[in-house]
Protein backbone atom coordinates (compact mmCIF):
# COMPACT_ATOMS: atom_id res chain seq x y z
CA UNK A 1 0.00 0.00 0.00
CA UNK A 2 1.14 3.53 -0.43
CA UNK A 3 -0.42 7.34 1.00
CA UNK A 4 -0.94 9.19 -2.74
CA UNK A 5 -1.01 13.13 -1.91
CA UNK A 6 -3.84 14.96 -4.32
CA UNK A 7 -0.83 15.67 -6.95
CA UNK A 8 -0.41 12.10 -7.63
CA UNK A 9 2.91 11.80 -5.86
CA UNK A 10 3.84 9.34 -3.47
CA UNK A 11 3.80 10.15 0.08
CA UNK A 12 4.75 6.71 1.87
CA UNK A 13 4.73 3.51 0.94
CA UNK A 14 5.14 -0.10 3.25
CA UNK A 15 7.80 -3.02 2.30
CA UNK A 16 5.54 -4.87 0.45
CA UNK A 17 4.49 -2.65 -2.38
CA UNK A 18 8.33 -2.14 -2.49
CA UNK A 19 9.10 -5.74 -2.63
CA UNK A 20 5.94 -6.47 -4.78
CA UNK A 21 7.26 -4.05 -7.48
CA UNK A 22 10.62 -4.84 -7.46
CA UNK A 23 12.00 -1.38 -6.45
CA UNK A 24 14.43 -0.35 -3.46
CA UNK A 25 13.23 0.40 0.19
CA UNK A 26 12.54 3.44 0.78
CA UNK A 27 12.69 4.59 -2.77
CA UNK A 28 9.11 4.72 -3.64
CA UNK A 29 7.99 8.21 -2.05
CA UNK A 30 8.38 11.38 -3.99
CA UNK A 31 7.12 9.16 -7.09
CA UNK A 32 4.22 9.57 -9.81
CA UNK A 33 2.51 6.88 -8.32
CA UNK A 34 0.69 6.59 -12.35
CA UNK A 35 3.77 5.65 -13.38
CA UNK A 36 4.26 2.69 -11.11
CA UNK A 37 1.14 0.85 -12.06
CA UNK A 38 1.30 2.16 -15.28
CA UNK A 39 -1.68 4.15 -15.32
CA UNK A 40 -1.89 6.45 -18.30
CA UNK A 41 -1.48 3.94 -20.48
CA UNK A 42 -5.46 3.71 -20.13
CA UNK A 43 -6.74 7.44 -21.20
CA UNK A 44 -10.45 6.22 -19.36
CA UNK A 45 -8.49 5.20 -16.61
CA UNK A 46 -6.65 7.50 -16.04
CA UNK A 47 -9.47 10.52 -16.03
CA UNK A 48 -11.24 8.58 -13.14
CA UNK A 49 -7.56 8.36 -11.50
CA UNK A 50 -7.78 12.04 -11.58
CA UNK A 51 -11.56 12.41 -10.54
CA UNK A 52 -10.40 10.40 -7.11
CA UNK A 53 -7.43 12.58 -6.83
CA UNK A 54 -9.70 15.87 -6.58
CA UNK A 55 -12.53 14.23 -4.38
CA UNK A 56 -14.99 14.16 -7.33
CA UNK A 57 -15.20 9.96 -7.60
CA UNK A 58 -15.43 7.73 -4.32
CA UNK A 59 -13.26 4.89 -5.42
CA UNK A 60 -11.58 3.17 -8.73
CA UNK A 61 -10.37 -0.58 -9.20
CA UNK A 62 -8.71 -1.41 -12.06
CA UNK A 63 -6.72 -4.61 -13.60
CA UNK A 64 -3.39 -4.20 -15.23
CA UNK A 65 -0.24 -6.34 -15.93
CA UNK A 66 3.08 -4.75 -14.99
CA UNK A 67 6.31 -6.32 -16.20
CA UNK A 68 8.89 -6.49 -12.81
CA UNK A 69 12.97 -5.42 -13.05
CA UNK A 70 13.64 -9.08 -13.03
CA UNK A 71 11.67 -9.49 -16.35
CA UNK A 72 8.94 -11.85 -15.75
CA UNK A 73 5.31 -9.91 -15.73
CA UNK A 74 2.68 -9.80 -13.05
CA UNK A 75 -1.23 -9.18 -13.17
CA UNK A 76 -2.33 -6.83 -9.81
CA UNK A 77 -5.37 -5.09 -8.79
CA UNK A 78 -5.37 -1.36 -7.94
CA UNK A 79 -7.62 0.04 -5.81
CA UNK A 80 -7.25 3.96 -5.71
CA UNK A 81 -9.65 5.53 -2.52
CA UNK A 82 -9.72 8.50 -0.83
CA UNK A 83 -7.84 8.17 2.84
CA UNK A 84 -10.97 10.46 4.70
CA UNK A 85 -12.68 13.88 3.71
CA UNK A 86 -10.33 15.67 5.94
CA UNK A 87 -6.81 13.86 4.35
CA UNK A 88 -6.17 15.35 1.49
CA UNK A 89 -4.49 12.37 0.17
CA UNK A 90 -5.96 9.05 -1.01
CA UNK A 91 -4.74 5.05 -0.14
CA UNK A 92 -3.60 3.08 -3.43
CA UNK A 93 -3.87 -0.75 -2.72
CA UNK A 94 -1.99 -3.22 -5.18
CA UNK A 95 -2.83 -6.60 -4.94
CA UNK A 96 -0.67 -9.63 -7.07
CA UNK A 97 -3.66 -11.55 -8.79
CA UNK A 98 -0.92 -13.35 -11.39
CA UNK A 99 -1.68 -16.73 -9.46
CA UNK A 100 -5.38 -16.68 -10.01
CA UNK A 101 -5.30 -15.17 -13.31
CA UNK A 102 -3.30 -17.93 -14.04
CA UNK A 103 -6.04 -20.57 -12.77
CA UNK A 104 -8.25 -18.40 -14.81
CA UNK A 105 -6.43 -19.25 -18.10
CA UNK A 106 -5.87 -22.68 -17.65
CA UNK A 107 -9.74 -22.83 -16.53
CA UNK A 108 -10.70 -21.28 -19.43
CA UNK A 109 -7.85 -23.34 -21.95
CA UNK A 110 -9.60 -26.55 -20.36
CA UNK A 111 -13.05 -24.59 -21.16
CA UNK A 112 -12.62 -23.65 -24.93
CA UNK A 113 -10.60 -26.61 -26.28
CA UNK A 114 -11.56 -30.40 -27.09
CA UNK A 115 -10.16 -32.69 -24.67
CA UNK A 116 -9.58 -35.57 -27.34
CA UNK A 117 -8.18 -33.54 -29.80
CA UNK A 118 -6.93 -30.24 -27.90
CA UNK A 119 -8.07 -28.43 -30.76
CA UNK A 120 -10.24 -25.30 -30.00
CA UNK A 121 -13.69 -26.25 -29.67
CA UNK A 122 -17.33 -25.07 -30.80
CA UNK A 123 -17.47 -22.02 -27.80
CA UNK A 124 -13.83 -20.68 -28.79
CA UNK A 125 -14.38 -21.34 -32.70
CA UNK A 126 -17.59 -19.43 -32.47
CA UNK A 127 -16.01 -16.33 -30.45
CA UNK A 128 -13.41 -16.06 -33.05
CA UNK A 129 -15.83 -16.43 -35.73
CA UNK A 130 -17.95 -13.37 -34.27
CA UNK A 131 -14.51 -10.79 -33.29
CA UNK A 132 -13.59 -11.60 -36.93
CA UNK A 133 -16.83 -10.43 -38.50
CA UNK A 134 -16.81 -7.59 -36.17
CA UNK A 135 -16.88 -4.43 -38.54
CA UNK A 136 -13.48 -2.88 -36.60
CA UNK A 137 -11.77 -6.22 -37.60
CA UNK A 138 -11.37 -5.87 -40.79
CA UNK A 139 -11.94 -2.06 -41.75
CA UNK A 140 -8.86 -0.63 -40.74
CA UNK A 141 -7.21 -3.49 -42.55
CA UNK A 142 -6.85 -6.66 -44.07
CA UNK A 143 -8.84 -8.20 -47.02
CA UNK A 144 -12.44 -7.93 -45.36
CA UNK A 145 -13.26 -11.59 -46.43
CA UNK A 146 -13.80 -14.55 -44.48
CA UNK A 147 -13.33 -17.84 -45.88
CA UNK A 148 -14.43 -21.39 -44.12
CA UNK A 149 -13.97 -25.07 -44.48
CA UNK A 150 -16.50 -27.44 -42.60
CA UNK A 151 -15.95 -31.04 -42.37
CA UNK A 152 -16.74 -34.13 -41.47
CA UNK A 153 -15.21 -37.34 -41.46
CA UNK A 154 -17.04 -40.03 -44.23
CA UNK A 155 -17.99 -43.72 -42.68
CA UNK A 156 -16.64 -42.22 -39.04
CA UNK A 157 -19.87 -43.89 -36.74
CA UNK A 158 -18.10 -47.24 -38.81
CA UNK A 159 -14.89 -46.86 -36.54
CA UNK A 160 -16.52 -46.28 -33.82
CA UNK A 161 -19.67 -48.90 -34.10
CA UNK A 162 -16.74 -51.86 -35.45
CA UNK A 163 -13.79 -50.96 -33.28
CA UNK A 164 -14.67 -48.74 -30.32
CA UNK A 165 -14.81 -44.92 -29.02
CA UNK A 166 -10.93 -45.24 -28.35
CA UNK A 167 -9.70 -46.42 -31.23
CA UNK A 168 -12.22 -43.78 -32.64
CA UNK A 169 -10.60 -41.08 -30.23
CA UNK A 170 -7.52 -41.80 -31.31
CA UNK A 171 -8.02 -41.40 -35.15
CA UNK A 172 -9.63 -38.09 -34.15
CA UNK A 173 -6.77 -36.72 -33.04
CA UNK A 174 -4.18 -38.23 -35.77
CA UNK A 175 -7.14 -36.26 -38.33
CA UNK A 176 -6.39 -33.35 -35.83
CA UNK A 177 -2.71 -33.21 -36.17
CA UNK A 178 -2.67 -33.22 -40.10
CA UNK A 179 -5.48 -30.25 -40.12
CA UNK A 180 -3.01 -28.74 -37.85
CA UNK A 181 -0.14 -29.43 -40.56
CA UNK A 182 -2.12 -28.05 -43.46
CA UNK A 183 -3.15 -24.89 -41.88
CA UNK A 184 0.17 -24.19 -40.87
CA UNK A 185 1.29 -25.38 -44.21
CA UNK A 186 -1.79 -23.00 -45.79
CA UNK A 187 -0.37 -19.61 -43.34
CA UNK A 188 3.23 -20.11 -43.72
CA UNK A 189 3.82 -17.04 -46.38
CA UNK A 190 0.55 -15.51 -44.86
CA UNK A 191 0.04 -12.61 -42.07
CA UNK A 192 -2.59 -15.24 -40.22
CA UNK A 193 -2.88 -19.10 -39.74
CA UNK A 194 -6.30 -20.80 -40.41
CA UNK A 195 -7.60 -21.26 -37.08
CA UNK A 196 -8.53 -25.48 -36.68
CA UNK A 197 -11.35 -26.42 -34.56
CA UNK A 198 -12.67 -29.51 -33.21
CA UNK A 199 -16.83 -28.51 -33.47
CA UNK A 200 -17.81 -32.24 -32.36
CA UNK A 201 -18.32 -35.75 -33.21
CA UNK A 202 -16.62 -35.64 -36.02
CA UNK A 203 -17.00 -32.17 -37.85
CA UNK A 204 -14.03 -30.01 -37.96
CA UNK A 205 -13.70 -26.40 -38.92
CA UNK A 206 -11.03 -24.17 -40.42
CA UNK A 207 -11.43 -20.25 -40.31
CA UNK A 208 -9.60 -18.56 -42.65
CA UNK A 209 -9.62 -14.58 -41.62
CA UNK A 210 -8.85 -11.97 -44.61
CA UNK A 211 -9.15 -14.27 -47.07
CA UNK A 212 -8.14 -13.46 -50.40
CA UNK A 213 -10.76 -15.01 -52.20
CA UNK A 214 -12.16 -18.47 -53.51
CA UNK A 215 -8.69 -19.72 -54.75
CA UNK A 216 -6.93 -19.91 -50.94
CA UNK A 217 -9.98 -21.62 -49.11
CA UNK A 218 -11.07 -24.15 -52.12
CA UNK A 219 -6.67 -24.78 -51.94
CA UNK A 220 -6.46 -25.30 -48.26
CA UNK A 221 -9.63 -27.77 -48.48
CA UNK A 222 -7.70 -29.57 -51.47
CA UNK A 223 -5.02 -29.85 -49.20
CA UNK A 224 -7.10 -31.40 -46.39
CA UNK A 225 -8.39 -34.05 -48.59
CA UNK A 226 -4.91 -35.08 -49.70
CA UNK A 227 -3.20 -34.77 -46.15
CA UNK A 228 -6.70 -37.41 -45.04
CA UNK A 229 -6.13 -39.82 -48.12
CA UNK A 230 -2.82 -41.46 -46.43
CA UNK A 231 -4.10 -44.66 -44.13
CA UNK A 232 -3.88 -43.95 -40.33
CA UNK A 233 -1.92 -46.11 -38.56
CA UNK A 234 -2.87 -46.35 -35.07
CA UNK A 235 -0.86 -48.99 -32.75
CA UNK A 236 -1.27 -51.95 -35.23
CA UNK A 237 -4.41 -50.58 -36.39
CA UNK A 238 -4.49 -49.60 -40.44
CA UNK A 239 -7.89 -47.61 -40.85
CA UNK A 240 -8.39 -45.15 -44.27
CA UNK A 241 -10.95 -42.75 -44.43
CA UNK A 242 -12.44 -39.68 -46.79
CA UNK A 243 -14.00 -36.83 -45.73
CA UNK A 244 -16.22 -34.02 -47.32
CA UNK A 245 -15.88 -30.33 -47.10
CA UNK A 246 -18.15 -27.88 -47.78
CA UNK A 247 -16.12 -24.58 -48.41
CA UNK A 248 -17.38 -20.83 -48.08
CA UNK A 249 -15.78 -17.38 -48.91
CA UNK A 250 -17.39 -14.20 -48.95
CA UNK A 251 -17.02 -10.49 -47.62
CA UNK A 252 -17.58 -10.07 -43.97
CA UNK A 253 -19.35 -6.98 -44.56
CA UNK A 254 -23.14 -7.77 -44.08
CA UNK A 255 -22.13 -11.63 -42.84
CA UNK A 256 -23.65 -13.14 -39.55
CA UNK A 257 -21.79 -16.03 -37.80
CA UNK A 258 -25.15 -18.04 -38.25
CA UNK A 259 -25.75 -16.73 -41.47
CA UNK A 260 -22.02 -18.52 -42.13
CA UNK A 261 -22.36 -21.60 -40.51
CA UNK A 262 -25.75 -22.33 -42.46
CA UNK A 263 -24.30 -21.88 -45.82
CA UNK A 264 -21.34 -23.82 -44.43
CA UNK A 265 -23.88 -26.28 -42.97
CA UNK A 266 -25.92 -26.39 -47.14
CA UNK A 267 -22.41 -26.74 -49.09
CA UNK A 268 -21.09 -29.51 -46.81
CA UNK A 269 -24.45 -31.91 -46.99
CA UNK A 270 -24.54 -30.96 -51.21
CA UNK A 271 -20.83 -32.76 -50.70
CA UNK A 272 -22.10 -35.26 -49.01
CA UNK A 273 -24.89 -36.07 -51.54
CA UNK A 274 -22.83 -35.45 -54.39
CA UNK A 275 -20.75 -38.52 -53.91
CA UNK A 276 -18.83 -38.04 -50.72
CA UNK A 277 -14.49 -37.79 -50.80
CA UNK A 278 -14.72 -34.09 -51.85
CA UNK A 279 -15.10 -30.20 -51.47
CA UNK A 280 -18.23 -28.44 -52.54
CA UNK A 281 -18.22 -24.72 -52.70
CA UNK A 282 -20.97 -22.87 -51.97
CA UNK A 283 -23.51 -22.17 -54.63
CA UNK A 284 -26.24 -19.14 -53.59
CA UNK A 285 -28.92 -20.18 -56.80
CA UNK A 286 -28.44 -23.94 -55.61
CA UNK A 287 -29.30 -22.68 -52.42
CA UNK A 288 -32.02 -20.11 -53.16
CA UNK A 289 -32.83 -23.15 -54.97
CA UNK A 290 -32.86 -25.28 -51.76
CA UNK A 291 -34.76 -22.70 -49.78
CA UNK A 292 -37.46 -22.33 -52.28
CA UNK A 293 -38.02 -25.98 -52.00
CA UNK A 294 -38.10 -25.86 -48.45
CA UNK A 295 -40.52 -22.82 -48.53
CA UNK A 296 -42.77 -24.84 -50.67
CA UNK A 297 -42.46 -27.88 -48.30
CA UNK A 298 -43.74 -25.85 -45.73
CA UNK A 299 -46.73 -24.37 -47.35
CA UNK A 300 -48.20 -27.47 -49.48
CA UNK A 301 -50.67 -28.87 -47.12
CA UNK A 302 -52.24 -25.55 -46.43
CA UNK A 303 -52.51 -24.28 -50.00
CA UNK A 304 -54.96 -26.96 -50.63
CA UNK A 305 -57.12 -25.52 -48.14
CA UNK A 306 -56.46 -22.27 -49.37
CA UNK A 307 -57.62 -22.98 -52.95
CA UNK A 308 -53.99 -21.78 -54.26
CA UNK A 309 -54.14 -24.72 -57.05
CA UNK A 310 -56.01 -25.43 -60.22
CA UNK A 311 -56.41 -27.52 -63.18
CA UNK A 312 -55.31 -27.28 -67.03
CA UNK A 313 -56.45 -29.93 -69.21
CA UNK A 314 -54.60 -31.29 -72.28
CA UNK A 315 -56.14 -32.79 -75.49
CA UNK A 316 -55.66 -36.43 -76.07
CA UNK A 317 -56.19 -36.98 -79.64
CA UNK A 318 -57.25 -39.79 -82.14
CA UNK A 319 -54.32 -39.84 -84.30
CA UNK A 320 -56.58 -41.04 -87.58
CA UNK A 321 -59.54 -37.85 -87.26
CA UNK A 322 -57.96 -35.25 -85.01
CA UNK A 323 -61.10 -35.69 -82.83
CA UNK A 324 -60.55 -35.28 -78.95
CA UNK A 325 -61.28 -38.17 -77.07
CA UNK A 326 -60.25 -37.33 -73.90
CA UNK A 327 -58.49 -34.66 -71.49
CA UNK A 328 -55.22 -35.36 -69.37
CA UNK A 329 -55.52 -33.17 -65.53
CA UNK A 330 -52.63 -31.05 -64.89
CA UNK A 331 -52.10 -29.41 -61.52
CA UNK A 332 -50.89 -25.97 -61.22
CA UNK A 333 -50.34 -24.38 -58.04
CA UNK A 334 -50.62 -20.57 -58.03
CA UNK A 335 -47.97 -19.71 -55.60
CA UNK A 336 -48.62 -16.32 -53.85
CA UNK A 337 -44.84 -15.78 -53.90
CA UNK A 338 -43.20 -17.67 -56.51
CA UNK A 339 -45.90 -17.38 -59.35
CA UNK A 340 -47.81 -20.15 -61.31
CA UNK A 341 -45.79 -23.42 -60.52
CA UNK A 342 -45.96 -26.71 -62.55
CA UNK A 343 -46.13 -30.11 -61.16
CA UNK A 344 -42.53 -30.64 -61.48
CA UNK A 345 -41.75 -28.39 -58.92
CA UNK A 346 -43.92 -29.11 -56.26
CA UNK A 347 -45.49 -33.12 -57.04
CA UNK A 348 -41.61 -34.67 -55.73
CA UNK A 349 -42.65 -32.45 -52.30
CA UNK A 350 -46.19 -33.75 -51.93
CA UNK A 351 -45.29 -37.27 -52.23
CA UNK A 352 -42.33 -37.01 -49.63
CA UNK A 353 -44.14 -35.22 -47.21
CA UNK A 354 -47.23 -37.43 -47.84
CA UNK A 355 -49.51 -34.30 -49.15
CA UNK A 356 -49.91 -35.71 -52.38
CA UNK A 357 -53.13 -37.93 -51.00
CA UNK A 358 -55.13 -34.65 -49.80
CA UNK A 359 -54.24 -33.17 -52.89
CA UNK A 360 -54.61 -35.80 -55.00
CA UNK A 361 -57.70 -36.34 -53.63
CA UNK A 362 -58.56 -32.57 -54.57
CA UNK A 363 -57.71 -33.09 -58.21
CA UNK A 364 -59.68 -36.44 -58.83
CA UNK A 365 -62.69 -34.63 -57.77
CA UNK A 366 -62.22 -31.59 -59.37
CA UNK A 367 -61.26 -33.62 -62.93
CA UNK A 368 -64.47 -35.29 -62.44
CA UNK A 369 -66.70 -32.71 -62.03
CA UNK A 370 -65.24 -30.96 -64.65
CA UNK A 371 -65.46 -33.76 -66.97
CA UNK A 372 -68.87 -34.15 -65.82
CA UNK A 373 -69.48 -30.70 -66.98
CA UNK A 374 -68.54 -31.08 -70.31
CA UNK A 375 -70.63 -33.66 -70.32
CA UNK A 376 -73.51 -32.17 -69.60
CA UNK A 377 -73.13 -29.00 -71.64
CA UNK A 378 -72.23 -30.75 -74.64
CA UNK A 379 -74.88 -33.68 -74.88
CA UNK A 380 -74.56 -34.08 -78.63
CA UNK A 381 -70.67 -34.58 -78.27
CA UNK A 382 -69.50 -37.50 -77.81
CA UNK A 383 -68.53 -37.72 -74.06
CA UNK A 384 -64.73 -37.31 -73.53
CA UNK A 385 -62.40 -39.23 -70.60
CA UNK A 386 -60.30 -37.54 -68.28
CA UNK A 387 -56.95 -38.61 -67.49
CA UNK A 388 -55.67 -38.05 -63.89
CA UNK A 389 -52.14 -39.09 -62.67
CA UNK A 390 -51.58 -41.22 -59.44
CA UNK A 391 -49.10 -41.78 -57.36
CA UNK A 392 -48.19 -44.72 -55.56
CA UNK A 393 -48.39 -43.44 -52.50
CA UNK A 394 -52.09 -42.46 -52.59
CA UNK A 395 -52.57 -46.27 -53.05
CA UNK A 396 -50.36 -46.90 -49.81
CA UNK A 397 -51.80 -43.83 -47.46
CA UNK A 398 -55.33 -43.54 -48.77
CA UNK A 399 -58.21 -46.08 -49.62
CA UNK A 400 -58.22 -44.65 -53.50
CA UNK A 401 -60.96 -47.34 -54.91
CA UNK A 402 -63.33 -45.75 -51.78
CA UNK A 403 -62.30 -42.35 -52.89
CA UNK A 404 -62.71 -42.90 -56.62
CA UNK A 405 -66.06 -44.74 -56.50
CA UNK A 406 -67.31 -42.16 -54.13
CA UNK A 407 -66.57 -39.04 -57.10
CA UNK A 408 -68.13 -40.81 -59.37
CA UNK A 409 -70.87 -41.14 -57.27
CA UNK A 410 -71.13 -37.62 -56.23
CA UNK A 411 -69.92 -36.17 -59.94
CA UNK A 412 -72.49 -38.91 -61.74
CA UNK A 413 -69.27 -39.33 -64.13
CA UNK A 414 -69.14 -42.41 -65.96
CA UNK A 415 -66.16 -44.78 -64.58
CA UNK A 416 -64.90 -45.61 -68.14
CA UNK A 417 -64.38 -41.89 -68.12
CA UNK A 418 -61.97 -41.61 -65.87
CA UNK A 419 -58.64 -43.06 -66.36
CA UNK A 420 -56.24 -43.34 -63.80
CA UNK A 421 -52.07 -42.45 -64.68
CA UNK A 422 -49.14 -44.18 -63.00
CA UNK A 423 -45.79 -43.96 -63.73
CA UNK A 424 -43.99 -47.51 -65.27
CA UNK A 425 -42.03 -47.87 -62.33
CA UNK A 426 -44.60 -47.57 -59.89
CA UNK A 427 -46.94 -50.46 -62.11
CA UNK A 428 -44.45 -52.78 -62.59
CA UNK A 429 -43.67 -53.23 -59.36
CA UNK A 430 -46.97 -53.25 -58.30
CA UNK A 431 -47.96 -56.12 -55.54
CA UNK A 432 -49.52 -57.09 -52.98
CA UNK A 433 -52.52 -53.85 -52.03
CA UNK A 434 -51.46 -51.40 -55.36
CA UNK A 435 -52.25 -54.09 -57.32
CA UNK A 436 -55.61 -55.58 -55.61
CA UNK A 437 -56.29 -51.90 -56.05
CA UNK A 438 -55.70 -51.35 -59.55
CA UNK A 439 -57.54 -54.65 -60.06
CA UNK A 440 -60.71 -52.96 -58.36
CA UNK A 441 -60.66 -49.96 -59.69
CA UNK A 442 -60.38 -52.38 -63.45
CA UNK A 443 -63.14 -53.91 -62.33
CA UNK A 444 -65.53 -51.01 -61.45
CA UNK A 445 -64.77 -49.97 -65.28
CA UNK A 446 -62.23 -46.84 -64.36
CA UNK A 447 -59.72 -47.13 -67.37
CA UNK A 448 -55.54 -47.50 -65.51
CA UNK A 449 -52.69 -46.43 -67.96
CA UNK A 450 -49.10 -46.68 -68.06
CA UNK A 451 -47.75 -43.17 -68.08
CA UNK A 452 -44.05 -42.80 -69.70
CA UNK A 453 -43.33 -46.58 -70.71
CA UNK A 454 -40.21 -47.23 -71.82
CA UNK A 455 -38.54 -45.54 -68.96
CA UNK A 456 -39.18 -47.96 -66.43
CA UNK A 457 -38.29 -51.67 -65.54
CA UNK A 458 -40.04 -52.48 -69.11
CA UNK A 459 -41.22 -56.02 -67.47
CA UNK A 460 -43.38 -57.00 -70.47
CA UNK A 461 -43.92 -60.46 -68.59
CA UNK A 462 -45.54 -58.59 -65.94
CA UNK A 463 -47.37 -56.58 -68.55
CA UNK A 464 -49.67 -58.75 -69.48
CA UNK A 465 -50.85 -59.98 -65.74
CA UNK A 466 -51.96 -55.93 -64.90
CA UNK A 467 -54.99 -54.55 -65.52
CA UNK A 468 -54.01 -51.89 -67.94
CA UNK A 469 -56.09 -50.79 -70.78
CA UNK A 470 -53.72 -48.06 -72.39
CA UNK A 471 -49.83 -47.57 -72.58
CA UNK A 472 -48.59 -43.71 -72.84
CA UNK A 473 -45.30 -43.88 -74.55
CA UNK A 474 -42.38 -41.67 -73.12
CA UNK A 475 -41.82 -38.60 -74.72
CA UNK A 476 -38.06 -39.26 -75.49
CA UNK A 477 -39.15 -42.02 -78.12
CA UNK A 478 -41.30 -39.68 -79.94
CA UNK A 479 -38.71 -36.58 -80.53
CA UNK A 480 -36.34 -39.22 -82.31
CA UNK A 481 -39.16 -39.27 -85.33
CA UNK A 482 -38.14 -35.44 -85.80
CA UNK A 483 -35.38 -36.89 -88.10
CA UNK A 484 -35.29 -37.87 -91.61
CA UNK A 485 -32.90 -40.98 -92.95
CA UNK A 486 -31.53 -39.03 -96.05
CA UNK A 487 -30.89 -41.03 -99.28
CA UNK A 488 -27.68 -42.60 -99.48
CA UNK A 489 -26.71 -43.24 -95.66
CA UNK A 490 -26.38 -40.75 -93.59
CA UNK A 491 -22.94 -38.85 -92.20
CA UNK A 492 -21.71 -37.05 -89.07
CA UNK A 493 -24.23 -35.52 -86.38
CA UNK A 494 -27.01 -35.41 -88.77
CA UNK A 495 -26.82 -39.08 -89.96
CA UNK A 496 -25.97 -40.54 -86.22
CA UNK A 497 -29.49 -38.31 -84.92
CA UNK A 498 -31.10 -39.84 -88.24
CA UNK A 499 -30.00 -43.35 -87.13
CA UNK A 500 -31.12 -42.86 -84.04
CA UNK A 501 -34.48 -41.65 -84.96
CA UNK A 502 -35.08 -44.98 -87.27
CA UNK A 503 -34.40 -47.41 -84.06
CA UNK A 504 -36.87 -45.40 -81.90
CA UNK A 505 -39.33 -46.03 -84.48
CA UNK A 506 -38.36 -49.58 -84.74
CA UNK A 507 -39.12 -49.88 -81.21
CA UNK A 508 -41.99 -47.72 -80.82
CA UNK A 509 -44.07 -50.03 -83.88
CA UNK A 510 -42.82 -52.99 -82.10
CA UNK A 511 -44.18 -51.57 -78.69
CA UNK A 512 -47.69 -50.61 -80.55
CA UNK A 513 -47.53 -54.14 -82.36
CA UNK A 514 -47.40 -55.93 -78.55
CA UNK A 515 -49.88 -53.65 -76.98
CA UNK A 516 -52.47 -54.47 -79.40
CA UNK A 517 -51.63 -57.97 -79.58
CA UNK A 518 -52.33 -57.44 -75.71
CA UNK A 519 -55.52 -55.46 -76.23
CA UNK A 520 -54.52 -51.91 -75.07
CA UNK A 521 -54.30 -48.94 -77.14
CA UNK A 522 -51.37 -46.60 -77.36
CA UNK A 523 -50.99 -43.04 -76.49
CA UNK A 524 -47.67 -40.88 -77.77
CA UNK A 525 -46.80 -38.38 -75.92
CA UNK A 526 -44.97 -35.22 -76.76
CA UNK A 527 -46.23 -35.32 -80.50
CA UNK A 528 -44.78 -31.94 -81.51
CA UNK A 529 -44.53 -31.72 -85.89
CA UNK A 530 -47.36 -32.99 -88.25
CA UNK A 531 -44.19 -35.56 -89.21
CA UNK A 532 -44.12 -37.21 -86.02
CA UNK A 533 -48.27 -37.12 -86.20
CA UNK A 534 -47.80 -38.70 -90.03
CA UNK A 535 -45.25 -41.73 -88.69
CA UNK A 536 -47.00 -42.30 -85.42
CA UNK A 537 -50.56 -42.78 -87.61
CA UNK A 538 -48.47 -44.78 -89.65
CA UNK A 539 -46.89 -47.66 -87.23
CA UNK A 540 -50.88 -47.84 -85.93
CA UNK A 541 -50.54 -45.48 -82.85
CA UNK A 542 -53.94 -44.77 -81.51
CA UNK A 543 -54.08 -41.11 -79.51
CA UNK A 544 -51.24 -37.99 -79.48
CA UNK A 545 -50.74 -35.85 -76.70
CA UNK A 546 -48.35 -32.84 -77.35
CA UNK A 547 -48.18 -29.42 -78.42
CA UNK A 548 -48.70 -30.17 -82.06
CA UNK A 549 -52.77 -30.50 -80.86
CA UNK A 550 -52.68 -27.64 -77.99
CA UNK A 551 -50.95 -26.80 -74.81
CA UNK A 552 -52.58 -27.61 -71.49
CA UNK A 553 -55.44 -25.21 -71.28
CA UNK A 554 -58.06 -23.58 -69.16
CA UNK A 555 -61.23 -25.65 -69.08
CA UNK A 556 -63.35 -23.45 -71.07
CA UNK A 557 -60.43 -23.71 -74.08
CA UNK A 558 -61.91 -27.34 -73.93
CA UNK A 559 -65.70 -26.78 -74.24
CA UNK A 560 -64.46 -24.31 -77.13
CA UNK A 561 -63.48 -27.17 -78.99
CA UNK A 562 -65.82 -29.72 -77.95
CA UNK A 563 -68.44 -27.20 -79.35
CA UNK A 564 -66.22 -26.41 -82.76
CA UNK A 565 -66.34 -30.20 -83.13
CA UNK A 566 -70.53 -30.58 -82.65
CA UNK A 567 -70.61 -27.54 -85.18
CA UNK A 568 -68.60 -29.67 -87.87
CA UNK A 569 -69.99 -32.53 -87.33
Amino acid sequence: MAVVDREGLVVTANAALSTLLGAGAGTLPGKNAADLVDLASDARTWHAYREVLRGRQARLRFTRRLKHPDGHSLWVQVTVAPLSPQEPAVLLSVTDISARRELQARLRHLQMHDPVTRLPNRALFFERLSAALEAEAYEEGGTGRIGLCYLDLDGFKAVNDTLGHRVGDRLLAAVAERLTRCADEAGYTRAATPLVARLGGDEFALLVEDSTGTDQVADLAESVLKALQAPFDLSGQRLSLSASIGVVERRATGTTATGLMQAADTTLYWAKADGKGRWTLFDPERNAHRMTRQALSSTLRAAVDRGEFALEYQPLVGMEDGGVRGVEALVRWHHPQFGMLTPNRFIGLAEEDGSIVQLGRWVLATACRQARRWQLDHPDAPPIFVSVNVAVRQVWDSDLVADVAEILAETGLAPHLLQLELTESAVMGSAGRPLQALQSLSDMGVRIAIDDFGTGYSNLAYLSRLPVSVLKLDGSFVRGFQYEAPDGGAQGDDGAAAQAGAADEVIVEALIQLAHRLGLTVTAECVETASQASRLRGIGCDTGQGWLYSRPVAPDRISALLTKACAQA
